[in-house]
């Protein structure tokens, strides 16, 4: 009979985390608290991996009835980032999901 030795069912190969924010200095700090939580348990780690920067434009009259061409522009930048751990084990999962993160800071959590 023969076996897979690549892995066992059930088992997760990567934890792929997006982490977003509206300003980069809490994604950064967020991030490198991600990452130094994992690194604690010896897991594999790559990244933080910059993503683009996603930007929305909004143009609102500036007067309610006339002055057309009056108009101020705003926008809001969402940075991205992506860190990958390879081979988690069930420590490093428990001790990712008790992290206590900054308030705007979104994280997306997926087992690959």
């Amino acid at each position: 009979m023969a076996t897979d030795t690549n892995t066992p069912a059930g088992t997760i190969n990567k934890l792929r985390i997006r982490v977003r924010a509206y300003e980069n200095k809490i994604l950064d700090a967020s991030t490198k608290q991600i990452i130094d939580t994992a690194m604690r348990f010896d897991a594999n780690v790559v990244g933080p991996i910059p993503l683009p920067t996603e930007i929305k434009k909004y143009t609102v009259n500036r007067s309610t009835f006339v002055h057309k061409d009056a108009r101020e522009q705003f926008e809001m930048r969402t940075h991205k980032r992506v860190v990958d751990i390879l081979n988690p084990s069930p420590k490093v999962v428990e001790a990712l999901t008790n992290l206590s993160l900054p308030s705007g800071v979104n994280i997306d959590v997926k087992m690959m």
